[in-house]
This record gives C-alpha cells, sequence and structure tokens, in this order.
C-alpha cells in the first residue's frame, strides 16, 4: 500500500508538475515571440529614423543650393539694374550732346520716332479690324 501510494504520489506530483508546467513553457514561447516582434519594430523605427535624417539632410543641402542661386541670381539682377542706369545715363547724355551740337539731327530723329509710333498704331488699327 505503501508503494502505491508513493507511486500515486510521485504520478501526481509529475502530473501537477507537467499541468502547471505547461502554462509556463506557453508564457514563454509567447515572451520570445513578443520580444522577436519589439525588435523587429525596433529596427524598422531605426529603419524609418535613418530615412528620415537622410531625406531632412538632402532637403536642407537642396535648400541651400537653391538659396545660393537664388543669391546669385539676385545680384545678377542688380548688376543689369545697374548697367541699365548707365545705359540710360549714357543714353541722355549722348541725345543732349547731339541735340546741341546737331539740333537738326535730332529733330529728324524725332520725327523718326513719331513716324514709327504712327506706323505701329496704324498697323494695329489695321489688324484689329482683319
Amino acid at each position: 500500500m505503501l508503494l502505491t501510494s508513493a507511486v500515486f504520489f510521485i504520478v501526481g506530483f509529475i502530473l501537477a508538475s507537467v499541468l502547471i508546467g505547461l502554462p509556463f513553457l506557453q508564457l514563454k514561447k509567447k515572451l520570445k515571440s513578443t520580444e522577436g516582434f519589439l525588435e523587429s519594430e525596433k529596427l524598422i523605427k531605426e529603419k524609418f529614423k535613418k530615412d528620415s535624417a537622410m531625406a531632412f539632410h538632402l532637403k536642407e543641402s537642396v535648400e541651400n543650393e537653391l538659396s545660393k542661386k537664388i543669391a546669385d541670381a539676385e545680384q545678377v539682377i542688380k548688376s543689369m539694374d545697374n548697367d541699365i542706369l548707365l545705359l540710360q545715363k549714357d543714353n541722355e547724355e549722348t541725345e543732349a550732346l547731339v541735340k546741341t551740337t546737331q539740333p537738326e539731327l535730332y529733330n529728324l530723329k524725332l520725327k523718326l520716332i513719331e513716324a514709327n509710333n504712327t506706323i505701329s498704331r496704324l498697323k494695329a488699327q489695321l489688324e484689329g479690324k482683319i
């Protein structure tokens, strides 16, 4: 009887150990799965972080390059404006000089300008009628 009791005790102990250990094994398996999922999410997050940083640096470099091009263009425009002002001043001085030294030539120039303006107006009117 003692032997059967001992056998039943051992069998009961083994059965209880299996019944208690099985959920722990399942929990351990779920924990590993969750840890694997968490690790993959961390890797995805790091990849997105690197991609975001690279895109930000690319955006900054493009903005810097475009800002430099804008500054260069503004400098060229400023230089062109100065050149235009100098040409206008030179033209005014030349015209004043022609007016004082050769008034007949100056008057002919004005009449030529008026004639060209009249021709342009008449062409526009003619094209408007057609």
